[in-house]
Parts: structure tokens; sequence; C-alpha cells
């Protein structure tokens, strides 16, 4: 009798816990299903309704600022500093001389090559009144003739590097740090100083291939440099012929007055070039714009539901971007959360 109690009440305690399993079960499910019911509620967006409006199309691009001219001076011949007449850092005029090479040498050579030029002169003289009273052939007047051309030759070489000897400005500007001293033996080799022109600039920038046919040379751009809070001005004068190939990109010049020198050869240039003018544009705010692999995508608003849409977009500014299709005017954008949206999810849509 008592086993058989003892089986009775096991039976029992496995009915009971199978019972309770599944009331907890039961009630586990009812939790996810109402948590599923959550996930299916809508998620609180906020959006703006596209409108067109005139865009300034406006390419914000890095430049660099390099002096209108700029030289290393060398000089051409060998010898001794004898004289330099320059003060470093100041401003020179073309044709201004700057150092004197000692030129001693090259003058004792000059006497010497002018007093054979002027014998050879006399020879040639004396050999063409020979040659009228037929004296001597046409062929030893030929050679007396050489010979007082090749002697005249060797006082203008002479000449010439005597001329070098005088180091001058080959244009107008401000001269740098000096790395010689009266005295110095001085090679071609060495760097005497830089000369640099800038009272006028030079911004060198690219522009990608695709906006090639937008600049005109005459064109005025505007950029700004690290600093400064004053915006400059320049004109396009150059355009390379072609695009390269590596960047992809097309390399311009532009010119600008640096009248007052507070900009400097060598630095960085923010450059703002204008392009068209779009008219009937649309342009939305950049947080809008997903960047997906095949492209970028916008989310709208399409009867309570986000629908992805993939847009061709261009130009971006600091704080929007120009888009060229994929959006209409009167569209509902999704401006805010877009990250996490997924195409088909219901929303709820404030809009600004």
């Amino acid at each position: 009798m008592k086993v058989k109690h003892l089986i009775y009440a096991l039976i029992i305690i496995v009915l009971g816990a199978f019972i309770t399993y599944r009331i907890v079960s039961n009630k586990s499910k009812n939790d996810e299903s109402k948590k599923s019911g959550d996930k299916d509620a809508p998620t609180t967006v906020t959006g703006i309704v596209v409108k067109t409006s005139t865009f300034d199309n406006n390419l914000s691009l890095s430049g660099s600022i390099e002096a209108n001219e700029q030289i290393e001076i060398h000089s051409e011949v060998s010898g001794i500093v004898e004289g330099i007449y320059f003060n470093e850092g100041t401003n020179v005029s073309k044709g201004q001389v700057l150092f004197k090479v000692n030129d001693i040498e090259l003058r004792a050579q000059l006497r010497q090559a002018v007093t054979k030029e002027n014998l050879a002169g006399e020879n040639e003289r004396r050999a063409k009144l020979l040659l009228q009273k037929e004296a001597i052939s046409q062929e030893e007047f030929d050679v007396a003739n050489a010979d007082y051309a090749s002697a005249k030759a060797q006082s203008q070489l002479i000449k010439a590097q005597i001329e070098k000897t005088s180091v001058r400005a080959p244009f107008s500007g401000k001269i740098g740090l000096r790395s010689i001293s009266p005295g110095t033996y001085i090679t071609p080799t060495i760097v005497v100083a830089k000369l640099v022109n800038s009272g006028k600039l030079k911004i060198t920038f690219s522009i990608p291939e695709k906006y090639a046919s937008e600049v005109r040379s005459g064109s005025t751009i505007e950029f700004a440099v690290s600093g400064s809070t004053k915006s400059y001005s320049a004109k396009i004068y150059a355009i390379e012929p072609e695009v390269a190939i590596a960047t992809r990109t097309l390399q311009i010049r532009a010119i600008a007055d640096n009248l007052d020198g507070k900009l400097f050869p060598g630095t960085f240039a923010d450059v703002k070039l204008p392009l068209n003018i779009i008219k009937d544009a649309i342009v939305v705010p950049s947080e809008s714009i997903i960047p997906v692999q095949a492209g970028k995508k916008v989310y709208i608003a399409n009867m309570g539901k986000a629908k992805e849409v993939m847009v061709d977009a261009t130009t971006r500014t600091d704080a929007s971007i120009l888009i060229l299709s994929g959006l209409k005017a009167g569209d509902t954008l999704i401006t805010s959360g877009v990250m996490s949206l997924k195409n088909d999810a219901p929303i709820k849509v404030k809009v600004k």
C-alpha cells in the first residue's frame, strides 16, 4: 500500500511540474509576442518637404600658393667673392649687382687675347693688300682671315666670362638669406640665396575631370589661407591642356595681387571655384545622405513607411549637398535616424 501511495504521489508531482512548465512557457510566448508587437510600432523621425531653389554652384578645393617668380642665385664661374652688394631679406631691382667674383686672372687673359686679336687683325689687313696685288694666294689670305676671326672670338669669350663674375638680379623681388661671405671661394653648385617675386602670387589647384568643361580662363576665384579670416580673389590665367591620367584631375593656375605682402609662397589655400548657377535645383541636408557601395541613398516617407531611394549627388557645401537625380519637389525627405532605418519600416514623420 505504501508503494502504491508513493507512485500516486510521484505521478501527481510530475503532472504538477508539467502544468507549471506549460503556464510559464505560454507566458514567455505572450511576452515575446508583445515585444514583437512593439517592434512593429512606427519610429518617430524628422523630415523636410523637398523644394527647388537657385543654387550657386561653388566647388571647394585645396590649392597651394606659389611665388610669381622664384630662383636660386648661383655663380656661373668659380672664384673668390670680392664683394656682396645686397642685404638679406630686402628688395632688389632687376639688373642690380648682387655680388662680384674676383676676375683678375680673366682680365689678364683678356689683355693677352686682345693683343693676339690686334696682331691677327694687322696680319689679315696686310694679307688682303697682298692678295689684291696677287702677291699671295687666296688660300693664304683665308688662313690669315680665319686666324683673325678666331682671335676675335677668343676675346669675346673672355669678355663674356668677365661679365659673368658680376651676378645680377634677373627680376625684381625680395632676396633671402645668403650662404656666402666676402672671401668665400664659390663654385656654380653653391646656392648663394633665393630670390622671390611675391608682388603677385600663383594659386595652383586641381579639379575633377567632370568639371573640366565648366572652367574658363579669365574666371575669378576666391581663396582663403590658414590663420586669416580675409577672403582673397584671383584670376584664372592658365589651364593644363590635358587631364592627369593618374588622378583624373585637371590642373589650373590663377594669379593674385599681394600688394600688402600678407600672403606667403608655400602656404595652402582653400579655394572656392564658381561653376554654373543652377535654377530649380534640389539641395538637401548632408546628414540625410547615406553612402553605400553602389553610390548614395536617402529615405523618403511613403504612405507611413520609409522608402529607400538611390540619388545622384554632386557638389557638397558645409551643410548641404546638391542632388542631380532621384528626388523631386514635394517628396518628404527623412533627415534624422536614417542610419537605423530599413526599407518599408513604419515611421512617423515630424516635418520641420
